[in-house]
């Protein structure tokens, strides 16, 4: 790699050291479902989030709070001198996409057939520390 792209690279790294990233592939609920409750949480303190995680009746709440709690896993090992409390970690993003869809067919009256798309997703949740942002 030339000097250019070794200075880029570095920037790059100095500019993600602080962020922890979790994935969830292939979830089968809608994204649809997933975003609704992922919209309640984006921006917020990581504990206020497990929060309304715990409390929230929504089925997508379970696997994104099961995420969460892997996304803090994750920064632990990271970090392993530091307190979770004293970090002042944050949810800098959460993301839904969708992934593929099962179709099948459901019968249907005269003679004709319906599709089904079950439908999945993916999930991305990236934490980020308050003062590293400053």
């Amino acid at each position: 790699m030339g000097s250019r792209k070794n200075k880029m690279v570095e920037n790059l790294k100095n500019k993600n050291k602080g962020l922890v990233i979790a994935k969830l592939n292939n979830c089968p609920t809608s994204p649809r479902k997933m975003r609704i409750v992922a919209d309640l949480v984006r921006g917020m303190d990581v504990d206020k989030a497990l929060d309304i995680f715990k409390f929230s009746s929504k089925e997508a709440s379970r696997k994104l709070e099961k995420l969460l709690l892997s996304a803090l896993s994750n920064w632990q090992s990271k970090n392993k001198d530091q307190n979770v409390d004293d970090a002042n970690l944050y949810i800098s993003e959460i993301r839904v996409d969708s992934a593929s869809m099962l179709k099948r067919i459901r019968t249907a009256p005269q003679g004709r057939a319906h599709r089904i798309r079950k439908r999945s997703n993916h999930v991305t949740i990236v934490l980020n520390s308050k003062e590293t942002n400053k």
